[in-house]
């Protein structure tokens, strides 16, 4: 079901469930153990100082727009598009999208936790490799390709089509700049099998279409919401103003739609990084080694209930998870707490 690719091997005594990579998603087979440790390191501080900016905005309005939208973008990334000419496939990483509502950290701390529910719940990308792929994809579009690239592009008070343009310009940069660290990343691990220059030609090549068509499935998204409700947009920056009931519920019922039945029409062409790696070795991706990796993989298989999206209501259920899980930390870190008041006697 959801066209998905599913094959079980063992490795070490485990059951090593294989499944759905998504683009950039990478597997512990890619990574070494020091690499991912400072991966990780990095992921967990920005993560920190997300969390930290998202308190200090006390926008509590905020909250249930930032959980549809997480859910959205959980179930658009189920739908992979083919990249023609080349038997390859991409799909939306969305770290774009959610910063042009949110704001930067807002956005980076909902794919940040769309990453971790793939990986923990499906076995999306390795345990061990969890920073890599959430500095790879969330750090690269919400904190360098929005604030850079986008924001400066757009403008404040952006056109249809600067929108359009400015969505393109983004996506790409960040596709590219997540491409190059990946390559960067199986260098410094010394994965020999991959040459690194080849390695990274192919990466930037197939993710430079990729981030194409992610712009412009973006760029149609935000010129639509700019067109009939442009309010939403920019929430991040906005005070005073509550977010319409009718737009969480239409993101919700989006969510729902894409993920239990759009995703369905997706491609079974190996996505960008696959596509690269088969290239380059000929083969699949390396099996990982290590204690370190076999540890992770111990600790995903008895986290992934449902591995490689193999439930038909994995696009719901996934999304419904993100949704729940964004807006329970969105609220605990927006939470007012009850000013002491001192009694003079």
């Amino acid at each position: 079901m959801f066209l998905l690719r599913k094959q079980k091997q063992k490795e070490r005594g485990l059951v090593v469930i294989g499944k759905r990579v998504h683009t950039m998603h990478m597997s512990d087979g890619l990574i070494s153990t020091p690499v991912a440790a400072v991966a990780a390191v990095a992921a967990a501080a920005l993560i920190a100082v997300a969390g930290t900016r998202v308190k200090k905005m006390q926008r509590s309005d905020l909250v249930p727009l930032t959980g549809v939208l997480g859910a959205f973008v959980f179930a658009a990334q189920m739908v992979n598009f083919s990249i023609p000419g080349t038997g390859s496939s991409g799909h939306i990483i969305g770290g774009v999208l959610l910063a042009a509502f949110l704001g930067p950290w807002a956005a980076f701390l909902a794919l940040s936790s769309v990453i971790i529910i793939q990986c923990l719940l499906f076995a999306d990308g390795g345990l061990l490799a969890l920073g890599c792929n959430i500095v790879n994809m969330a750090a690269m579009s919400c904190l360098v390709a929005y604030p850079l690239v986008y924001k400066p592009l757009a403008g404040r008070s952006p056109s249809v089509a600067r929108t359009m343009c400015a969505s393109v310009a983004a996506c790409t940069v960040a596709l590219e700049a997540g491409a190059c660290l990946v390559a960067a990343e199986t260098k410094l691990s010394g994965v020999t099998a991959l040459s690194t220059g080849t390695f990274l030609l192919l990466m930037t090549g197939i993710h430079l279409a990729i981030g194409v068509g992610e712009g412009l499935a973006t760029g149609a998204v935000l010129g639509f919401v700019r067109r009939v409700k442009p309010s939403l947009l920019d929430r991040g920056t906005q005070t005073g103003h509550k977010v319409p009931t009718g737009a969480v519920v239409a993101f919700a019922l989006a969510a729902a739609a894409i993920g239990g039945g759009l995703s369905l029409a997706a491609s079974q062409d190996p996505d960008g990084l696959e596509w690269s790696v088969e290239k380059v070795a000929g083969t699949g991706e390396p099996e990982s080694g290590g204690t370190a990796a076999a540890v992770a993989a111990k600790v995903q298989n008895g986290t992934a209930a449902m591995p490689g999206y193999d439930n038909t209501l994995s696009g719901v259920i996934g999304a419904s998870l993100v949704m729940l899980t964004v807006w329970g930390v969105c609220s605990l870190l927006t939470r007012r707490r009850p000013v002491a008041v001192k009694v003079r006697k």
